[in-house]
């Protein structure tokens, strides 16, 4: 292709938003001379390039806006280190079948022991398949909500969570939350029932959970309609938090 044909080309792809195709033209072009392909395959090289370059930018685009940490995937965790983590319960977790039965999950536990990590890790899969994901500590989240009030935002901001494909929930229970919010989070689980997951962590067992809320009938309601279609995975053992203070003051203690 010479720089006429090229300059010609360039308009005409932007204005069908296909400019990006001009990253792997060229390469595509010698490919397609040295190994004789014809124009159909020439074609599809360029479309999946084009297919490829937009799935990676939508994917970095729903971690950006998921606030999971980047390094808490399912390749950082480290299973090893706690015999007691059913390996591959939690990897059909991460194959999703969750979402699509419309499930929740909670991993409930002591502190320092993974299940923020494997639930983040599971938000990561989430975000590699296609699905928006919401990760936020579960205070944090309901005091986000209540604050649209101030701006006249309040409906937007629960119906955001609402919608979300899949809701993660850390620290569930570790905070009291005003009566006002409790109202939020009984909206966010009845709305989602049935329709939309929820993930949550929790180092509240679930008959501590209904103390969440101040009326028992709401936490009964609540209660009824999280566990319904519910999994639960309790982890235990060691803090992989005081592990790590523990080999960094022996390491410290060695120093000359």
């Amino acid at each position: 292709m010479n720089m006429n044909e090229l300059a010609l080309l360039k308009p005409k792809l932007v204005r069908l938003k296909l400019s990006g195709i001009l990253d792997s033209l060229e390469n595509r072009l010698q490919e397609a001379v040295k190994e004789k392909w014809n124009h159909t395959r020439f074609l599809l090289e360029l479309l999946t390039d084009e297919v490829d370059r937009r799935d990676h930018r939508q994917m970095g685009l729903r971690l950006s806006r998921s606030d999971l940490d980047p390094q808490k995937t399912l390749e950082n965790f480290d299973f090893s280190f706690n015999a007691k983590i059913h390996e591959t319960t939690i990897r059909e977790i991460a194959s999703m079948q969750f979402v699509e039965r419309k499930e929740n999950v909670f991993f409930v536990g002591p502190s320092g022991v993974g299940k923020s990590h494997l639930a983040q890790a599971i938000g990561h899969e989430a975000c590699r398949k296609g699905y928006d994901v919401l990760f936020r500590r579960a205070h944090t989240l309901l005091q986000w909500i209540q604050a649209g009030h101030g701006d006249g935002t309040y409906e937007r901001r629960l119906n955001t969570v609402i919608r979300i494909p899949v809701l993660i929930l850390d620290d569930f229970g570790l905070k009291s939350i005003s009566s006002e919010m409790q109202d939020s989070l009984y909206e966010i689980i009845c709305e989602r029932y049935e329709k939309l997951p929820i993930i949550i962590t929790s180092n509240r067992d679930f008959g501590e959970w209904p103390s969440v809320f101040t009326n028992p009938l709401m936490a009964s309601a609540a209660m009824d309609r999280l566990v319904h279609r519910g999994i639960k995975i309790v982890v235990e053992g060691k803090s992989y938090r005081l592990e790590n203070f523990d080999r960094k003051t022996k390491r410290e203690s060695k120093k000359p």
